[in-house]
This record gives structure tokens, C-alpha cells and sequence, in this order.
């Protein structure tokens, strides 16, 4: 093998690493194979090229068909429906005998169909074109000029310079996911875990009352002007399943994102994307909400981010796989219940926001993470503008009963009171819950007359509503009014006559009416 067949190896070499960008995946010990990989040019993903002297084309068959073997086995590794292998010869002369295997044809590994390679011959008399098709492929020109005398400097030289680019290339791209330790990561795992046993020792996590009392999102509290809920149920979770879930996803995103933005950048990202989870949550959300799934979503919102800006990195390192558990994550957001959609979707977007406005670690890009601090800013201001508008307000009925429902287990009726008070007012359409709840504190306060034609609205919005008539039956029984009071009591009844607090409310009325002298 002459010095002009090592040279026009190495030249096809850099032209695909240092112009084409592919990356080695392989280089042979005696340096006359090499295979490269670009997995998103879709018409040549994997490129194989060997120097070597083709003498016999039933041996060069024989070579197309192993090479289309390994391309199968990187196909299946790589997870990909089908691949194609650009299969490159360099040698003195092409086969001597008449060729049976035409280098146009494609070769289709037989089991599957799925793996094809095109093959091309860089020899005496072939040299145009396989130029030619090269240029087709590659949609640009393709050719130089080929000498007879090389000398083993220029060979070196080359390989040097394809070598060294493919090396600090892979340094490069190495240290963009090792930038420092992810301090913050493990921090914010300890907290949380932190928080989760301080719930359980102080009430339960799952208990409504420890969860308001420890900074859960409650959207009344927020409107009374305890904006810190936005960021501290981001530390707190309901349950173990939901901890544990949460810690293992913040593991794997948080330590990924940390390490690509550094500390200070993942510190504001999670952090920001936690707010704006709990901010989308406050818009389209009534219920209490905890948990650092939104701040996760960030870390998604992230990595997008930096696929938007190294799209070529992203796709050949972890963007299939971030892409897919995302899909998956969402899927299984909006097919299941109890889950704060809006809060993952708000953590999202934020994340995505937040990693514009800090960029990358010593890249610095002014206008464009100004840009992103100002629509930040505006959909921020403006997510809480509407919130915080009074039509808005009006229709959060849902949080003011949990809210209410909280503040009566612990006997804070005038709370309770004070909040159903002011919603139902603002209500356009009250719910007959609304009215139900809140004569039932009217009964406590011992404020019948007020609580009666609440609960006659509560019936006249729900007619199966057994618990407002059996309230009602008690109300007129305290007032002495036995035929109203066994009336709405045997109403209760009918609507549930299993339950026994009914069915012994009308028999103890019944006895009332009878010692009255009223008949039965």
C-alpha cells in the first residue's frame, strides 16, 4: 500500500471529522478501518472506511455483508428502526476479476431489512466517481486533488490534525457536562427529605392542616398576601410515594442540569421554575398543591433549552432519551388524576425561561438573555396580574372550601366564616357546597336564621343533598317546629336509608310529635 492510499484514508477522515463534524467510534490498532458517527445526518449516520487492497470482488461482497453485520448490532444498540452504513474502500486498484456486485446497488442486511449499506470504492480509475456520488450525498463538493508522490510527513501531518480535532472536540463537549460538583442537587434532596419527616413528626404529610400550616399552595392565603407559597411547597411533599418519586427525578435531572449550567445558574433555574410551577398552579388550579415536580419540570425545561442552542450535542448524547420521559411524564400528567398538570407545565416553561437568562458557563450571550429576561419578567407580571383580578378571584370557590374546611377542623369558625363569607359574595355562580358549608358554621355560631336559607339553597342547587336537609331538620327542631323539622328529617332519610343518624332523627321527632299530641 503506497503513501497516496494512506493519504487520501486521512483526507476522507478529516474532511468528516473536523468539516463534517462526525465523531470516532472507532479506530482500528493498525490504523486502516475507522468507523465515525453523525446520527442526525439521516442519509449517512455511520460511516465506515478501510484501507486495504481490494484484489477479489467476491472478497470486497464478503466485506460489505460483515460490514452490514456490525451496522445491525449498532442499529440495535442505538435503538433505531433502521440505519445506514456509508461503507468507503480505499485501495490501489479495484478488484481484478469482473465484478458481480455492483457498488451502485444497496446492500440490505438480510435479517430485518432494516440496516443498508451504500457502498464506495476511492481507487485507480474510480476516483470520479466516487466523488461524484459522494458530492450527492453530502450535497456539496466533494474532490481533491490527488498526487503520486506523498511523503510519510504529510500523511502524519494529516492524521495529526483529524486525531487531535476529534480529541479536543470530545474534551470539549466532556467538559460541558462536568462544568462543577452538583452541590445544590444534593441539597435540595437533603431538604426536601428534611421536610418530609418533619411533616410526618408534626401532623402527617398527607394532613391537610400540617400541610396550610407548613406552606402548602393555598390560594386564598396567597390572595390575603402570603406570597411565599409560591416557592416553599416546592421543599414539601404529600405522601412517601410522592417524595420518593420526586427525590429519584431530581436526581438524575438535577445532578445532569447542574453539571451543564454549574451551581449558581441551576440554583436560580430550579428555583425560578418552582415559582412558575406554583404560579400556573395558583391560575388554573383550586387545589392544595405541594411538591417539587414543577422545579423538576425546570430541569426538562433545561435540557430543552440547551437542545435548542447544541442541537447536534444534545441529539447525540441525551436528547432521545430526555425527549421520551418527557412525553411520557406528560402523558401520564394529563391521563391521571390528582395530578397539578398546570403546576408541570408552568415549571416547564419556567425552566426553559431561566436557563435563557443565565446561558452557559463562560458563553455569554447579552442580547439574547436579555430578550429572555424580559419575557420572563412579562409573563410573570402578567400570570399574576390575572391571577390576582377579581373575576379570577371569583371563580376560586375550590380553595376557599379547603381552606374553610382546614380552619373548622381546628374549630376557627370565624375564620371559616370569614372566607365562605367573602366568596360567596364575589361568586357568580356559588355551589350548593358553599352554601352548605357555610351554614354549617352558621349553626355553630348559633346563627340559625342566617343558616336556614343557605341551606334551602344548598337543596334548590342539589335536590339529593341528604346532608342540608337532615342540618335543616335539626334547625327547625331546635325551633320547636316539629312537622318542618320530621318533613326534611324523613327527606333525609329517603335519600339515604342506610344511614342511621336519619332514620333515628325522624324516630326521635316522631316521639316529640306523639308527647305533643300531634299524631303521628
Amino acid at each position: 500500500m503506497s503513501f497516496k492510499e494512506e493519504f487520501i484514508f486521512w483526507t476522507l477522515a478529516n474532511f468528516f471529522i473536523a468539516e463534517q463534524d462526525y465523531r470516532i467510534i472507532q479506530l482500528f490498532e493498525d490504523q486502516t478501518e475507522l468507523w465515525l458517527e453523525k446520527l442526525e445526518n439521516k442519509k449517512a449516520p455511520i460511516i465506515r472506511i478501510l484501507l486495504h487492497r481490494i484484489d477479489w470482488s467476491n472478497r470486497m461482497q464478503r466485506d460489505i455483508e460483515f460490514t452490514a453485520a456490525n451496522g445491525e448490532k449498532i442499529r440495535k444498540q442505538l435503538g433505531r428502526s433502521e440505519l445506514k452504513v456509508m461503507n468507503i474502500y480505499v485501495s490501489p486498484y479495484p478488484p481484478v476479476d469482473d465484478d458481480p456486485f455492483h457498488l451502485n446497488d444497496l446492500f440490505v442486511f438480510p435479517e430485518g431489512n432494516k440496516t443498508t449499506v451504500s457502498t464506495f470504492l476511492m481507487a485507480e480509475g474510480t476516483y470520479e466517481t466516487s466523488f461524484k456520488r459522494l458530492t450527492e450525498q453530502f450535497d456539496r463538493n466533494i474532490t481533491f486533488q490527488i498526487e503520486e508522490d506523498y511523503s510519510q510527513l504529510d500523511i502524519e501531518s494529516l492524521k495529526e490534525n483529524s486525531l487531535n480535532y476529534a480529541k479536543n472536540r470530545a474534551k470539549d463537549e466532556q467538559a460541558v457536562f462536568t462544568n462543577r460538583p452538583p452541590v445544590f442537587t444534593y441539597m435540595f434532596i437533603f431538604i426536601q427529605v428534611a421536610m418530609f419527616f418533619w411533616l410526618q413528626l408534626h401532623g402527617g404529610s398527607t394532613n391537610t392542616s400540617t400541610l396550610i400550616k407548613y406552606g402548602a399552595k393555598v390560594n386564598p392565603l396567597i390572595y390575603e398576601g402570603e406570597w411565599w407559597r409560591f416557592i416553599t411547597p416546592v421543599f414539601l411533599h404529600i405522601g412517601f410515594l410522592h417524595l420518593a418519586m420526586n427525590t429519584l427525578a431530581l436526581y438524575y435531572l438535577g445532578i445532569a442540569v447542574e453539571k451543564i449550567y454549574g451551581n449558581i445558574r441551576f440554583l436560580f433555574t430550579y428555583l425560578f421554575a418552582g415559582v412558575t410551577g406554583f404560579i400556573a398552579s395558583f391560575l388554573f388550579s383550586t387545589n392544595l398543591s405541594a411538591g417539587a415536580s414543577g422545579a423538576i419540570f425546570g430541569c426538562f425545561g433545561a435540557l430543552l433549552y440547551f437542545g435548542a442552542t447544541n442541537p447536534k450535542l444534545f441529539a447525540r448524547t441525551m436528547g432521545r432519551n430526555v425527549l421520551i420521559v418527557l412525553i411520557i411524564n406528560l402523558i401520564f400528567g394529563f391521563s391521571s388524576t390528582g395530578i397539578d398538570n398546570a403546576g408541570h407545565i408552568g415549571g416547564l416553561i419556567g425552566g426553559f425561561l431561566a436557563s435563557g437568562i443565565v446561558h452557559f458557563p463562560k458563553k455569554k450571550k447579552p442580547l439574547l438573555q436579555t430578550l429572555f429576561l424580559l419575557i420572563s419578567t412579562a409573563v410573570v407580571w402578567g400570570s399574576l396580574s390575572y391571577g390576582f383580578c377579581e373575576s379570577v378571584r371569583a371563580k376560586d370557590e375550590g380553595s376557599s372550601l379547603i381552606l374553610a374546611q382546614d380552619y373548622i377542623t381546628n374549630h376557627q369558625y370565624d375564620k371559616a366564616y370569614s372566607i365562605l363569607e367573602g366568596t360567596l359574595k364575589k361568586s357568580k355562580n356559588p355551589s350548593p357546597q358553599l352554601y352548605f358549608q357555610l351554614s354549617y358554621i352558621e349553626m355553630k355560631k348559633d346563627l340559625l336564621s342566617e343558616a336556614k336559607p343557605h341551606l334551602l339553597k344548598a337543596i334548590e342547587l342539589k335536590p339529593n343533598f341528604d346532608e342540608a336537609f337532615y342540618n335543616l331538620a335539626l334547625i327547625y327542631l331546635q325551633e320547636n317546629d316539629l312537622q318542618a323539622a320530621r318533613k326534611y328529617a324523613e327527606e333525609a332519610a329517603k335519600l339515604k336509608p342506610d344511614q342511621k343518624q336519619y332514620t333515628n332523627l325522624v324516630n326521635e321527632i316522631t316521639v316529640h310529635i306523639q308527647s305533643a299530641g300531634g299524631g303521628v
